[in-house]
């Protein structure tokens, strides 16, 4: 099953013209776009789906859906090693 992660955006910069944030889930930092969701600043939180935030939460939206992801074992994705472009891998 696929789901949108809930996770704080602690970073915003433009990566080859997309604007793009580093969002942290938990301990876990990984990057994701934010062209969907353009207007969102540094603070706030959303839900990423396979590398794109596709709307914003509010923080308590966002713990309460961290919290039950955790608990079905839902957030082993954010455990994966990250595979950099141009890496060979």
């Amino acid at each position: 099953m696929c789901l949108a992660i809930p996770g704080r955006v602690v970073e915003t910069f433009t990566h080859e013209g997309m604007h793009m944030a580093r969002v942290q889930f938990g301990g876990v930092t990984r990057e994701a776009c934010l062209d969907y969701v353009p207007e969102t600043q540094v603070g706030e939180y959303v839900l990423v789906h396979v590398g794109f935030a596709i709307s914003r939460v509010d923080e308590e939206e966002a713990q309460r859906t961290y919290q039950a992801l955790a608990e079905l074992d839902q957030l082993a994705e954010l455990e994966a090693p990250v595979v950099e472009e141009g890496s060979g891998a």
